[in-house]
């Protein structure tokens, strides 16, 4: 009824552009990460920039363009992020502010995040623990999604068909007044996943066709911003998305398993605006239902939270809040509570033009625990500026922790509720260097890992313990750059990164994983690629290498490298009187690289897909 509606009020407007406009006597602050995270690396994609991945999710995005390791069980099954070598645990994932890893895995599923339900993303390099919270031991990933004011009615229907029986529909439609903006993403995404791949568990490697993989996805997001004063804001957020998966089998494995995903999120934030201060109210709720086999598991969140902002005239930021969350969770073997209470501040100071610098603290209780204070403190210094250009140093070092998992703690038999949290000790500098048509960074990082959790055998139980150590150390290089030839408008953009991430301290004394690279983390990776543009055509090409990873701790086991390339062309400039017509083809792995990304996880080979979309 939504989507009928919104046809019946845009057919015949013309869509205008999409840039935000200012909102008056409003002013709209940058999320506080990003205006306290002074030293930090980070990565900042607008809707602009993922606009190309509009069919396809979080995980292929994170993969093809940022030095994140997603670790991937197969096309359309579990992936999940590597920041810097640590788990995927060790990842905090916000959606409109609010922490939406699951309570009872510590973790999400990148590929349940389709790219269209979001409209900007924001990664957060290193410990994090002060600014971000729980969880941000590698890193964090923000993602947010926005109704824009002063729009005229706009609506976009897509649908993609691709190679392994694919077939992604989705559907944008908006409206908006200077003070009252609504967005609608629907969105369903299918396929068969009924592609040919080498079995390496049968005498000579026949090619088999994978028949249990299908995924069949859709759900809708909800987008309310309303200028209730001229300076204040209500912003609320309703997502709601359905996955049911075949869940693919590994090589040699006849398991036929099913799993069905359903997760409800609501956020609903007031600001108050004033001459040097700003106060933020935020609640929400994010429920997940999660059966595998038959057996359901149920958890909820639910957040309350207050910040508040003050400037001085030009040399102070102050920023201060709390957030209390209950979570729930109801699984097969156990039920559990918990209640967390977080403070924390921030202040910046501007020392002069070219330097700046910030601390930030978090003080947090859950249960009977106790952590007094998670600190950080970084600066920005311009050493060099002239017209059109910059180079300005960046450093910092940081406290992160994560507090065990529901499962860790609750799970029966072999919970563990003595369990300490894993927390963290991080370092790193660098270098960004800006001039008008090119950008690079160059930054080196320590990071120490500790009371990681383990589950390992006790008699005929498993339970986790905090025993492992982990150190992880590198360097990430990464350039961008704009230029014209011709009437053509080049973006080529490139990354490396190197990574070593060991065990310091093991199980025992003789453990023989220490001193070897933990297991699925390569130490290279690399993207590159160029994008070209003209008069509505448009064409990129890019790859992204992944180097040697190990399958076990030990390292007895290493799996080869892989280079995978992509190709993309569209062509904007088609439409029918005021309906226009965009168009998209690309080829996932053009070569066809025979490639795995886990241990006897089969991946597709070369695949096309072809979007057409009608734009009002």
């Amino acid at each position: 009824m939504i989507l009928l509606v919104w046809f019946m009020s845009t057919f015949g407007f013309q869509t205008e552009g999409l840039d935000t406009l200012s909102l008056k006597e409003v002013e709209v602050t940058a999320p506080v990460y990003q205006r306290f995270g002074q030293g930090q690396k980070a990565i900042a994609w607008t809707s602009e920039d993922i606009q190309g991945y509009n069919s396809r999710t979080l995980s292929d995005l994170l993969q093809e363009t940022s030095p994140i390791f997603a670790r991937q069980y197969g096309p359309g099954m579990l992936s999940s992020p590597s920041f810097r070598g640590t788990s995927a645990g060790h990842t905090a994932l916000f959606w409109n502010g609010l922490p939406i890893n699951s309570p009872s895995l510590g973790q999400s599923d990148l590929s349940l995040i389709p790219i269209l339900a979001i409209d900007q993303a924001d990664l957060q390099f290193g410990s994090s623990g002060a600014l971000i919270g729980n969880e941000s031991i590698g890193g964090s990933i923000q993602l947010r999604s926005t109704a824009k004011f002063s729009l005229t009615p706009h609506l976009l229907f897509s649908q993609e068909f691709g190679s392994f029986g694919t077939y992604n529909t989705r559907i944008k439609a908006g409206f908006s007044t200077e003070k009252l903006a609504f967005q609608t993403k629907a969105y369903r995404l299918f396929t068969e996943n009924n592609y040919r791949f080498e079995d390496l568990s049968k005498p000579g490697t026949p090619t088999v066709d994978q028949e249990h993989g299908q995924v069949n996805q859709y759900g809708i997001v909800q987008d309310l911003s309303w200028k209730t004063k001229e300076n204040q804001l209500l912003n609320s957020s309703f997502w709601y998305n359905r996955a049911n998966r075949e869940i693919q089998a590994p090589m040699g494995s006849n398991t036929q398993d099913l799993q069905e995903d359903e997760s409800w999120k609501w956020s609903l934030d007031y600001e108050i605006f004033m001459q040097k201060a700003s106060w933020l109210f935020k609640s929400g709720l994010v429920q997940d239902h999660l059966t595998f086999n038959g057996s359901l598991s149920k958890t909820r969140q639910l957040f309350f939270g207050a910040e508040w902002d003050y400037s001085t005239k030009n040399k102070w930021k102050f920023h201060a809040g709390t957030r209390f969350s209950f979570i729930k969770g109801d699984l097969s073997t156990y039920s559990a509570t918990d209640q967390r209470i977080e403070f924390f501040e921030s202040i910046q100071f501007l020392a002069n033009e070219k330097l700046t610098f910030s601390f930030n603290g978090r003080h947090f209780v859950y249960l009977d625990n106790f952590k007094p204070l998670i600190p950080s403190l970084g600066l920005d210094w311009k050493i060099q500026q002239s017209e059109g250009q910059s180079l300005t140093l960046k450093a910092s070092g940081s406290m992160g922790f994560k507090v065990p998992t529901l499962n860790d703690r609750f799970w029966k038999p072999g919970g563990n509720p003595d369990l300490l949290p894993e927390k963290s000790w991080n370092a790193e500098s660098g270098f960004l260097w800006q001039s008008k048509n090119l950008e690079q960074s160059l930054t080196g990082y320590w990071m120490d890992v500790d009371n990681w959790i383990i589950w390992l055998p006790n008699g005929s139980v498993w339970s986790p313990q905090n025993i492992r150590k982990v150190r992880s150390e590198g360097i990430e290089y990464q350039g961008k750059a704009n230029f014209q030839t011709g009437k053509i408008h080049w973006n080529p953009h490139w990354q490396y990164s190197f990574n070593r991430a060991v065990s310091i301290q093991g199980i025992a004394e003789n453990d023989p994983s220490l001193g070897k690279q933990l297991p699925y983390t390569p130490q290279h990776q690399a993207t590159v690629g160029i994008g070209g543009k003209l008069n509505g055509f448009s064409i990129s090409f890019a790859g992204d290498y992944t180097g040697k990873r190990s399958v076990t701790a030990d390292n007895p086991r290493m799996m080869d490298p892989f280079t995978l390339w992509n190709s993309r062309f569209s062509y904007e400039g088609f439409s029918i009187g005021k309906i226009k017509i965009p168009m998209q083809f690309r080829i996932q792995n053009l070569f066809d690289t025979n490639y795995q990304v886990l241990y006897l996880r089969p991946m597709p080979g070369r695949s096309y897909h072809f979007n057409l979309s009608i734009q009002l």
